[in-house]
């Protein structure tokens, strides 16, 4: 099911398959941000990350004395989320623990996405809440792709990615097998923009940790229209696109990581974005502005 809310800037539509926004349009231009989820390269609008970001060792995680396979990014951008509430300016979705995700997640959850139309700014909160009788360790992230370019009057070279403050991206390298590894990268050195070219992911994502910016976005040169994400509250910020020329680009705000090569697999020594205890919530929101 889809679900559709606007206002005088923006036209917000989500999916409840995954909880994903599925499409932004711009009303003054009609442009849309979001990436269409063209399967012949990848087939995702804005996929969420839980109950962890990127992959577990050897795929799998072992909690409560099992064993239980975990897929790259866990299982909520896989699985339909049910409809909770809509208002003139919001959507509320819903995944609670059943049976499928106690195939590989053995604990009794409640994660809540709350879509919020603010002006040109779109608020994605998500929330997590512990309905087990244990602690819940957990982690989350997002995962949204922006279509490039915003119209046919420009190609992906009209393109760059621009941090709000000065920075030298210190890298954390997942390379070859998506898992943590020891050694670490920069992406430049006292840059505060970014070109969007054909070598930029050519090796996969850059998963940026301790930026100073508090905020991350897509710009098109000489126009000042941009897609910008508010990345304050995050201490992972990852970019990605497909190999080759990019269609569009994803800006990544995680509150884990992978697990490092040859770490353990068990659930409890993994590092979380949160340990909450029986009845406890958390919550993160990723704010994006749509700028003209």
């Amino acid at each position: 099911m889809e679900y559709t809310i606007e206002n005088e800037y923006l036209k917000l539509t989500v999916t409840t398959w995954g909880a994903q926004v599925k499409s932004v349009l711009r009303k003054c231009d009609g442009a849309e941000h979001i990436w269409q989820a063209d399967k012949s390269l990848w087939g995702y609008h804005a996929p969420i990350l839980f109950p962890h970001c990127g992959k577990v060792v050897d795929g799998v995680i072992e909690a409560r004395g099992g064993t239980y396979p975990s897929g790259q990014h866990g299982f909520a951008r896989l699985m339909e989320h049910d409809f909770v509430d809509q208002t003139e300016d919001t959507i509320v979705l819903e995944l609670c623990a059943n049976e499928e995700t106690l195939k590989s997640f053995p604990y009794d959850f409640r994660l809540v996405s709350t879509f919020a139309l603010e002006g040109d700014t779109v608020h994605h909160t998500l929330t997590v809440e512990n309905l087990d009788s244990e602690k819940l360790p957990f982690g989350i992230g997002y995962h949204p792709a922006f279509a490039i370019p915003f119209d046919d009057q420009h190609t992906f070279s009209d393109y760059e990615l621009r941090f709000s403050d000065v920075e030298s991206p210190l890298c954390l390298n997942c390379l070859p097998t998506g898992l943590l590894q020891k050694d670490h990268y920069y992406l430049g050195s006292n840059i505060q923009t970014i070109p969007i070219d054909e070598k930029l992911f050519a090796n996969d994502s850059h998963c940026m940790v301790g930026l100073r910016s508090g905020s991350l976005g897509i710009y098109e040169k000489g126009t000042g229209r941009a897609v910008v994400c508010d990345i304050s509250e995050f201490p992972y910020t990852l970019i990605w696109s497909k190999p080759g020329v990019p269609k569009f680009v994803c800006i990544e705000p995680w509150h884990s990581l992978p697990s490092p090569e040859g770490g353990s697999k068990s659930w409890e020594e993994k590092p979380a974005a949160a340990i909450l205890l029986p009845g406890e919530a958390w919550s993160c929101t990723l704010s994006t502005a749509f700028l003209r």
